[in-house]
């Protein structure tokens, strides 16, 4: 299988004003982060669900703008996604460094169940699985004196075990060492140690509006754990919070900086004509003091908002891209199928992308669809459909879930843009193409309350609006789900050939 390259054409920054942070710091579908520090350079993953590869890994010097080094998961063997949608696949990964060895461990939802891989090269490649005995989801490890442990949280309880880190053995029985504070759906847990106590750090609410980071602290790493008496330590959902457009702040991961400052990544949504989200669960940044003998307090014990105040370690902040690609060279780690690809539905032909149908994107078995994650509300996405094959119905799709999605396709002498919401499926614009146009422009522009879907052939001067969707139409709480938007190219019936795509954020 031949593969496709990126070519950065803009990357604008910003320099950021004295004591202020910019969030999210990686926008778009990026779930669940973990972040861990070797040296002066930070690694932070995220869950990737249902899409191949598996678990982007980042990098950074400042915490601040990160750059995508890969994917863990990068063979069928590593990542079996055999049915798998936006419910199932790849939760809450967590990395951690170790005597000259990196370690994510995650749990693989419907396929396998907790699983560890290890590399000596945050960049790859990556082992095997080590197939992991106790489980729950969201597993996590704490390495300490030659001993390596692991918690989950199986049955609502966060659970404790010692494993052998070179073979995923389990050496010790499980412990339940905290059930929260009362909140649905503990989970998420990370163990620290400072100062001679043991801190547990864990999610609760679920990853709605009442999502929230919970801590407790023990002498001895089997506990009793003591709860936190300022709990929750990280919520919107309170009189402070309610206000922001960033809500469902949560699950989240501490990392020291090498000047001995204290920070927290998490997961957060942000809101769009009203109250909803679909753009996914994204990845913020916020301070911790973190005194001796004392408990950690997050961004002063105030609500998160899109921009913060406090001492980063940054002068500039990434804030758009512009990406222009071509098929010649290399796939770029941002590309994603959905479900592990049949690789001989994607090929080159005279550096050309041709791409064979395999079912629907509402079918959900192994479609033809490649795409990458949509990480700026204002936006605006194109491609060109050269040629395509009688039966074909190809073009743009923005993707939430695979009975949520709306597309630009063009097939049967048409351009329409058709709609999957539930059960529902409605055309909302069709135009004729003249029989004698050989290739037609797709373009979708968003700007966070409406996406508009355009078309062009050889014979338009313009760009043509064909249709307008809310948003909100594609978010969580209107089709499900809960990974977030990607925009891709699809094939949903005979073959097409694509000339290229841009992403350009505004």
């Amino acid at each position: 299988m031949k593969k496709i390259m990126l070519t950065i054409i803009a990357l604008v920054t910003v320099t950021v004003a004295s004591g202020q942070l910019r969030n999210p710091i990686i926008g778009g579908y990026h779930p669940d982060p973990s972040v861990c520090r070797v040296g002066d350079t930070f690694y932070l993953v995220n869950s990737s669900f249902q899409y191949f590869p598996g678990v982007p890994i980042y990098k950074s010097t400042d915490l601040v703008n990160w750059t995508l080094a890969g994917n863990v998961l990068t063979r069928d063997s590593q990542l079996p996604l055999k049915g798998a949608n936006s419910w199932l696949g790849i939760y809450a990964p967590t990395i951690r460094y170790n005597d000259g060895t990196y370690y994510m461990i995650t749990t693989n939802v419907g396929n396998g169940g907790n699983f560890m891989v290890t590399a000596k090269d945050p960049a790859g490649p990556w082992s095997e699985p080590l197939w992991l005995e106790q489980q729950g989801i969201d597993p996590s490890l704490y390495f300490e004196n030659g001993k390596c442990y692991m918690v989950s949280n199986p049955d609502n309880t966060i659970m404790l075990c010692e494993i052998d880190p070179k073979s995923g053995k389990t050496l010790s029985k499980g412990k339940a060492i905290w059930r929260g504070t009362g909140g649905r759906y503990p989970e998420g847990p990370h163990i620290y140690k400072k100062d001679g106590y043991y801190y547990l750090l864990i999610s609760e609410g679920g990853t709605e509006l009442a999502h929230k980071l919970t801590i407790a602290r023990s002498k001895n790493i089997y506990g009793p754990y003591e709860s936190n008496p300022a709990n929750p330590i990280l919520t919107n959902c309170n009189m402070k919070g309610q206000s922001m457009q960033i809500q469902g702040t949560g699950h989240g991961d501490f990392v020291q900086a090498v000047d001995g400052s204290w920070w927290i990544v998490f997961l957060a949504y942000r809101n769009f004509g009203g109250s909803y989200h679909h753009l996914g669960r994204e990845t913020y940044l916020a301070p911790v003091e973190w005194q001796t003998g004392a408990w950690p307090v997050v961004n002063g014990g105030e609500a998160i908002d899109t921009v913060i105040q406090c001492k980063t370690l940054a002068k500039q902040q990434n804030i758009k891209r512009n990406k222009h690609y071509t098929f010649d060279k290399p796939l770029e780690p941002e590309w994603v199928y959905q479900q592990n690809p049949l690789s001989g539905n994607y090929t080159m032909q005279n550096g050309l992308l041709c791409m064979e149908s395999h079912g629907t994107l509402t079918e959900n078995n192994n479609p033809t669809f490649l795409g990458i994650r949509q990480e700026s509300a204002n936006m605006r996405v194109e491609t060109e459909v050269i040629s395509a094959s009688e039966d074909a119905l190809a073009g743009l799709t923005v993707y939430q879930i695979n009975d949520g999605h709306t597309d630009l396709f063009v097939g049967n002498g048409k351009v329409m843009v058709r709609t999957r919401m539930k059960s529902v499926e409605a055309v909302l614009g069709s135009a004729s193409i003249p029989v004698d146009v050989d290739g037609v422009r797709l373009a979708i522009e968003s700007d966070g309350d409406m996406y508009r879907f355009y078309y062009r052939t050889e014979k338009d001067k313009d760009f043509k609006l064909l249709a307008v969707q809310n948003c909100s139409l594609l978010s969580t709480e209107v089709v499900g789900g809960f990974t977030g938007v990607t925009i891709g190219m699809a094939v949903e019936s005979g073959e097409s050939i694509f000339g290229y795509f841009d992403y350009q954020e505004r």
